[in-house]
């Protein structure tokens, strides 16, 4: 099937087009109906009446968009009409759904009357929080922009100009930085003099370009003071003094060339007469003025970056429009002004230097990403930039006075940010706040994978833990220096030269020594078997919790831990659990990894401590001792023993809230349980799951995770005397900072016991 039937089929497929209108509130009774529209619906009415800005506290006007649109610059398909240009508008609607929580109606006007246009959108206003003008062709999109921006009392933006705009700008401001040249000196060519390209060299003279060493060149060559033919007011503010008149002659010498024009408009010829270390953006779409391919045989020292994401430094306007969107709605702000702008170009810009993270390079290809001249700007799809551009925003938006509702506390707005990403965002942030509130150290025998190094990079930037790292120190450095990963914070340990070898030797002989352990074999086990050392550290108190596993089996983390450390005290054994975060909910599932055939003494110590596991990410436990029968429906060995099971939980923990033998599908279905099972502790609505055996619970957790589009955490290992955790190898490194939170968590309740 071509690219050509695919999209045709994706459209029509199914629901026809890219959105739907979902609502918000419950409407399942006729008590909600009351509330929802008649007589209910009078109050708010009422009070948004006597205070108009009480729209934003009753209706979802805060949060929605309208695309407008008259379909007269349609990507790169020009002037097919309103109606045609309706599958981009509602795929904006997407994209502002999908980046940044934000909901769209896409609104598509029949008209090439400017005033009509303009007149239109502004009878809008009261439905909307902002307007993202979207395909007008200019020169009209600067009148009608201005004009909405001069009369509306809400954030009108127009993404062709200025999406385009901070995003070239940050990359430009990263390529300058690369080069080592500063931005106030560098001659620059703006080649296409449409909406994109004089917002772009405005925003660019803004950021710190001198306007004097800026040409603007159009389909008749330079626009120089003086010209008449093809002019108007937008082009003659940039108008440059000087002898130029083709984009040949105004190239020579130029360290820039910024094109959004069309296909081979920049030649090899043009290119090898600009200046040493040349930075192209070469934007026409969807063919840019000169190929990477093209442009790298003619100059080995060209940075280039075009719009296509096929190509290295992709100039992407989803970067921008959600995320700018979002900050200036959650501060209720009054415009987009240049102070808002500048502050997602710098954000971005500085977002790029950061490490990237693993989700983002599994989306690329696991290639390798970082900053340089080949990754100037971030992923479209890192997950960060919603969390540093809408924050820079929001703030610049109170800074200059345009914000209506002033963001008292940006950590907890950062948080916010992260919750719309997913439950999962939200659940582990709490975690991660508890780990900072007294951050602990913890060991990583696996020291030199790259993933365990910029693993404990981010743990001390955030604070969330001091991080151990076991392996050849020289390696490791090493490996950190290529990473760009600064560890003088962290502490290095060659076991096989550390000042402790002899001690810890003879800790372990004498742990071991009746047990076919010799002095020889501590001495060895250590030198060469990281996850030993790190547990004998663990056990005499010179870290306070280990993580291993990225590089190993899951018996090669877990012997060392059980030899060296083992079990609490009164336990039989060591349980397993995972924690389950879908979209709007959260569950707990064990054993899934250890208990192969739990005895019912066994399953009631899991239930019990996997019901403390969620009280730790506050959540209330509501325990099901699942299995095949409901309360003593089929009379089974199998089915016998998690009734006793759940018989110990209730003697030994009476206060918690358990029930079983049960089926899953009751214990989540409070309809079934009202009518058949009344009596149940449990109403339906069961967060903490407990199989009978290891295959049960490893399946169902791994299927979760698959089809249910689950986020699975862990595995969290409970009942260990001190906290050892095991990675999964392929685990990612945020992964591994929310194992490293949990780890933190249960060094910190193992210190208050």
């Amino acid at each position: 099937m071509s690219k050509f039937t695919d999209a045709l089929e994706y459209h029509r497929s199914g629901r026809k087009g890219k959105i739907e209108v979902i609502t918000t509130k419950p409407c399942a009774t006729s008590r909600d109906l009351s509330l929802a529209y008649s007589p209910g619906v009078a109050q708010p009415c009422l009070a948004i009446e006597k205070e108009p800005y009480m729209a934003y506290e009753y209706t979802a006007k805060g949060n929605l968009v309208a695309v407008v649109s008259n379909g007269t610059a349609v990507l790169g398909l020009g002037d097919i009409g309103a109606l045609a240009g309706k599958p981009v508008m509602e795929g904006k609607g997407v994209l502002f759904k999908s980046f940044a929580d934000i909901d769209v109606f896409d609104i598509e006007l029949n008209t090439k009357d400017s005033d009509e246009l303009i007149r239109t959108v502004q009878l809008l206003e009261p439905t909307f929080g902002g307007i993202n003008l979207e395909d007008i062709k200019g020169p009209e999109c600067f009148y009608i922009e201005e004009a909405l921006q001069k009369t509306m009392n809400i954030p009108v933006f127009h993404d062709d100009q200025h999406g385009t705009a901070i995003i070239t700008a940050a990359g430009m401001v990263n390529a300058l930085e690369i080069v080592g040249k500063k931005i106030e000196d560098v001659k620059i060519v703006v080649n296409g003099a449409g909406a994109a390209g004089i917002a772009c060299a405005n925003l660019l003279i803004t950021v710190g370009i001198d306007k004097n060493k800026l040409i603007l060149c159009d389909s008749r060559g330079v626009v120089y003071k003086g010209r008449t033919a093809g002019m108007n007011p937008y082009k003659e503010r940039l108008a440059a003094q000087t002898d130029a008149r083709t984009l040949e002659d105004a190239i020579k010498g130029a360290d820039i060339f910024l094109g959004v024009s069309v296909k081979g408009a920049l030649t090899g010829d043009m290119l090898r007469t600009m200046a040493k270390d040349p930075i192209v953006f070469a934007m026409a779409n969807p063919d840019p003025e000169i190929t990477p391919d093209e442009a790298e045989s003619v100059r080995g020292d060209v940075i280039i970056g075009t719009g296509r994401s096929d190509y290295k430094n992709q100039v992407n306007n989803v970067l921008c429009f959600p995320f700018l969107f979002r900050g200036a709605l959650d501060t209720h702000a009054s415009a987009i002004n240049n102070e808002m702008k500048l502050a997602a170009v710098h954000a971005l810009a500085q977002l790029a230097k950061e490490d990237v993270p693993d989700s983002v390079r599994r989306a690329y290809g696991n290639g390798e990403i970082r900053f340089g001249r080949e990754y100037l700007l971030p992923k479209p799809f890192d997950p960060r930039v919603l969390l540093r551009m809408a924050p820079a925003v929001a703030q610049a938006a109170m800074d200059s006075g345009v914000a209506r509702t002033p963001i008292p506390d940006m950590g907890k707005y950062v948080e916010h940010l992260e919750a719309l990403q997913g439950h999962s965002k939200e659940i582990m942030r709490t975690m991660i706040n508890k780990a900072k509130a007294a951050p602990k150290r913890i060991v990583f025998p696996e020291g030199e994978e790259d993933k365990i190094l910029r693993t404990a990079q981010v743990l001390l930037d955030e604070k969330i833990a001091v991080p151990i790292l076991i392996g050849n120190d020289e390696v490791i450095r090493e490996k950190a220096k290529d990473l760009n990963i600064d560890l003088r914070a962290t502490e290095i340990i060659n076991p096989r030269k550390s000042e402790k070898l002899e001690a810890y030797t003879e800790t372990l002989f004498v742990k071991r020594q009746r047990k076919g352990m010799t002095r020889y074999d501590a001495r060895r086990r250590l030198r060469e078997d990281r996850n030993y050392f790190g547990a004998i550290m663990v056990e005499q108190g010179d870290a306070d919790a280990l993580l291993s596993g990225i590089n190993a089996h899951y018996p090669e983390v877990i012997l060392p831990a059980m030899e060296v450390i083992g079990k609490k005290d009164g336990l039989s054994k060591v349980h397993g659990l995972y924690m389950m975060v879908f979209k709007k909910e959260v569950i707990f599932c064990a054993d899934t990894t250890v208990t192969i055939e739990p005895t019912a003494e066994e399953l009631a110590e899991t239930a019990i401590l996997a019901a403390e596991q969620a009280q730790r990410f506050d959540i209330t436990p509501r325990v099901a001792m699942l299995s095949f029968s409901n309360f003593g429906s089929a009379q089974h060995p199998l089915t016998l023993k998690v009734k006793k099971a759940t018989e110990l939980v209730k003697e030994w923990a009476p206060g918690l809230t358990v029930d079983g033998e049960i089926q899953a599908n009751v214990a989540l279905d409070p309809e079934i349980v009202k009518r058949q099972y009344p009596f149940s502790n449990l109403k339906g609505d069961a967060n903490v799951f407990i199989f009978p055996d290891l295959q049960s619970g490893n399946i169902t957790y791994k299927m979760l995770a698959k089809l249910g589009n689950a986020v699975a955490v862990g595995p969290i290992l409970m009942g260990m005397k001190k906290p050892i955790h095991v990675l999964q190898r392929a685990d990612d490194v945020s992964d591994i900072v929310n194992m490293a939170a949990v780890a933190v968590n249960d060094a910190q309740m193992n210190k208050v016991k």
